[in-house]
């Protein structure tokens, strides 16, 4: 982000009901699937979804999937999700499944042998970051951003916000001073209704969800003309009916909302074994942790990787007030103290576990920690290591 010290800056959501979303759902329900019988499965897959049709494809390495049973799986994840339209429905959506082995040459180059370590499953850079802008050490837009739709979701389920349909949109832009965030300029927000609902009564709805998700800080000053309810008018036909969805083309949501960079590789439907997943969690445990520790009120840390390759490449730690000394004092504390290769990884954060299915909407960071395993990577138990 620019160091100015009063600037704009905006970040936005999507719903999981949003075609992508529905797509990151069904394949990290795939990932789950897997590891569930066999917590050492391996899984590289994608899905595409368009007027009620779904197709899976990918690389899997463990036990067979029946494919009744991943049928069944699928249609309740669109069911859950609140899928039952005319144009995409969990009832009668065609499914097409292409899963198959994984490659043999692949395989080679990641799996533990005779005296080499388990690799990387591919090469790459992976980003974890932190910051003090708001409890969970989120940067402020993107964090609020995924509440408003999480709540929104949540309602509709529960059958309080009838009318409204499962994709929704939501950016949020926030004004900064002295680089700190200062107030709310302006919320957009896109959602699918139904055909009995006009525009007036959609913001009507919507409104509640924003003041809610925001503390009243933030918005004493934000007026109506700031508030963007469905800007282009009606909105319908949503959903994979509307727009095709893809594993994976929303990883900015995924992540850090455009605060900090992002390495290029997706997380859903990845087991832990790529590092495309793992070290991006893992880097986010430890720049959560330094900057829990009080270390500093922004943590950057990038980890690279190369195929076959166990140990990390590089680390980089950038802090905001950019101390050298302090950085390389970090580096080595991390290098002394966390095995960061893919078998360190996934045994740090427990990571062979059905836990990723509830990790493809709103976010993989600024979450809770649960008492299943999932989100062990926003945990802050390395507070005491990281004081200087």
């Amino acid at each position: 982000m620019t160091t100015n010290k009063k600037f704009l800056f905006t970040s936005e959501s999507v719903s999981e009901g949003h075609p992508d979303k529905v797509c990151d759902r069904i394949s990290d329900m795939i990932v789950d699937t897997y590891l569930s019988k066999d917590p050492y499965s391996r899984v590289a897959c994608e899905t595409l979804t368009t007027t009620n049709k779904i197709v899976v494809a990918g690389e899997t390495r463990g036990p067979k999937l029946n494919d009744a049973e991943l049928e069944e799986k699928i249609r309740n994840c669109v069911k859950d999700i609140g899928y039952d339209q005319e144009g995409f429905s969990w009832r009668t959506a065609k499914i097409d499944s292409y899963l198959h082995e994984q490659s043999a040459d692949i395989a080679i180059g990641v799996d533990s042998k005779d005296n080499k370590d388990e690799g990387a499953g591919d090469q790459g850079i992976m980003f974890g970051y932190a910051c003090k802008e708001t409890d969970d050490l989120m940067p402020a837009p993107i964090y609020f951003s995924h509440k408003i739709l999480r709540l929104m979701a949540e309602d509709r389920k529960a059958g309080k916000l009838n009318g409204i349909e499962p994709d929704s949109k939501s950016q949020v832009t926030m004004l900064y001073e002295n680089n700190k965030p200062s107030k709310i300029k302006s919320v957009v927000i896109s959602t699918q209704h139904s055909k009995d609902l006009n525009q007036e009564k959609v913001k009507n709805l919507v409104l509640p969800y924003i003041f809610k998700s925001i503390p009243k800080n933030f918005t004493t000053d934000l007026k109506d003309k700031e508030i963007y309810v469905n800007p282009t008018g009606q909105f319908i036909i949503g959903g994979p009916d509307g727009d095709t969805g893809l594993t994976g083309r929303k990883i900015i949501v995924d992540t850090y909302g455009g605060s900090a960079p992002h390495g290029g590789g997706a997380f859903s439907g990845k087991d832990p074994t790529k590092v495309d997943r793992s070290a991006a969690y893992a880097s986010r445990y430890l720049a959560k942790n330094i900057v829990a520790a009080g270390i500093s009120e922004k943590c950057l840390i990038q980890l690279s990787y190369a195929i076959g390759v166990s140990k990390p490449l590089s680390i980089y730690v950038k802090l905001e007030d950019k101390d050298n000394e302090k950085t390389n004092d970090l580096i080595k504390l991390i290098n002394k103290n966390f095995d960061l290769s893919p078998r360190g990884i996934r045994e740090l954060l427990n990571l062979n576990k059905p836990i990723y299915e509830i990790t493809s909407s709103y976010g993989h960071f600024g979450r809770k920690p649960t008492s299943k395993g999932e989100f062990s990577w926003e945990k802050t138990d390395k507070i005491d290591l990281f004081k200087m």
